[in-house]
Formats: structure tokens, sequence, C-alpha cells
């Protein structure tokens, strides 16, 4: 089976001035279809970088990043954003959500700039809430309408209603209760076993364990994968 996503000795470096912060040291990294990966360490380890580098939302300093075996790392910034846009869903520790617009709205979003006729929009939306855990009972409400977990799978089913093939996200039960978290990692175990492949920064050892493999970084370095103990995930401990 061939990788989807590839970096190969990736290095980034940020300069403020004289002052040259090594974010990540040479990092190799392979992200395979259904892969379900939790990334851990301690703040400054490096995890959100590398999850910027893998969604292409940050260039590396040297190294190549490939999507499907292409090297993307030197495309234009145009090219880059198009390859993104359609490889890639994206769901962030903030909902990101726009409380004008109701659910529907919010969750149709990407497919309103591919210019997808409304009434397949509103189609495949209905599809990625349930997908996302959600009801549709919420389509007509404004975000701020609902709770804390029930806005996170809003958000995921925006993420993943332009079909993504890896879906990122940036410690997604942050700001999330328990009772929440549990119901967002429901969600995503549901849809890593109809095939999507999932990467998943966290600190919470409980959120690591839902997943299939751990990553360990240190000081920009990936010291450690590991083999979750599925009896240790949140799921099972609220």
């Amino acid at each position: 089976m061939k990788p989807l996503i590839q970096l190969q000795k990736v290095v980034k470096i940020y300069r403020v001035g004289n002052i040259k912060t090594w974010a990540l040291r040479g990092v190799d990294l392979s992200v395979y279809p259904r892969d379900f990966i939790a990334i851990m360490g301690p703040s400054g380890s490096g995890k959100t970088t590398l999850l910027n580098m893998i969604g292409l939302l940050d260039r590396p300093t040297s190294g190549k990043i490939l999507i499907k075996g292409v090297d993307v790392s030197k495309l234009s910034s145009k090219k880059l954003a198009f390859i993104r846009n359609k490889v890639i869903g994206f769901v962030f520790q903030q909902f990101n959500l726009i409380n004008r617009l109701t659910v529907l709205e919010n969750i149709e979003l990407p497919l309103v700039a591919r210019g997808i006729p409304r009434s397949k929009r509103i189609v495949k939306a209905k599809e990625a809430l349930i997908k996302a855990g959600g009801e549709l009972s919420w389509l007509k409400k404004k975000p701020n309408q609902l709770s804390g977990g029930q806005q996170q799978r809003v958000a995921i089913a925006r993420a993943i209603v332009s079909d993504p093939e890896v879906l990122l996200a940036d410690e997604p039960t942050g700001n999330l209760d328990r009772k929440s978290s549990k119901t967002v990692m429901e969600a995503f175990i549901s849809l890593n076993r109809m095939g999507q492949t999932i990467i998943i920064v966290t600190h919470d050892p409980e959120i690591a364990s839902c997943t299939n493999k751990i990553l360990v970084i240190r000081d920009g370095v990936i010291v450690a994968e590991e083999k979750p103990d599925k009896n240790e995930c949140i799921i099972y401990k609220v």
C-alpha cells in the first residue's frame, strides 16, 4: 500500500532576527489510507508544527513533503492551496463556526466555494452531519444554540463534507468536558471505521488511546511509536 502523505527529513526552523528556533529536526513520517494516528508530546515539542506540515499549512525549511508520491514542497502557494483543499480536512480546538449562519450553512461552506449546486450541497451536508455523529434537527439552529460537543461535531461535518482523504484535528477535545470529549471521539472512531484517514494532536492519553497508533514527539523529533491500549480510551471511562 502506498502512503497518502510522506515527510522526508523535514526540518522547520523559525527565525526572529539572529535567533533560530528548531521546531522540527529531520522528521520522517508516512501516513497510509485508513490510518488513525495520535501525535503526542510536551508543550513546545513540535506537535502543531508537524501537523501544519502534514496539512500543507506551512513549508519546510528543508526536506520533502509528498502527496501520493508527488513532491509538493516547492509548489506555488496557489497550487499548494488547491491540493490542500482537495486532500485535507481540518478540525481545530476552537470550533471556528460562524454564529450568524445556520448549522446547515456552516457545513456547506466548503462546497459553496467549489460552485456545487444548492440542492447537492444540502444532501452532502446532511450526510456529513450524520457521519459526524450529529442530528438533522440541528440544521436550522445557530451554532451558539448547541453545546460544545455538538458544535465540534458540526465542525467535523464541515471538515468532511468535501470528502477529504485525510482529516487533521488539532486538540479537538481541548475545550470540551469529558462527556462531550467522549461523543467527539466516538465520531472520529466511526469515521475511521468507514475508511477515513485521521491524525489527531492531543495531550490527553485517554484521547490518544482511542487511535490505532501513537507517535511521541520531543524537541522536534519523533522519538517513539506506540501501540495504544484501547482499554484506556476515554469512551470506556466516562
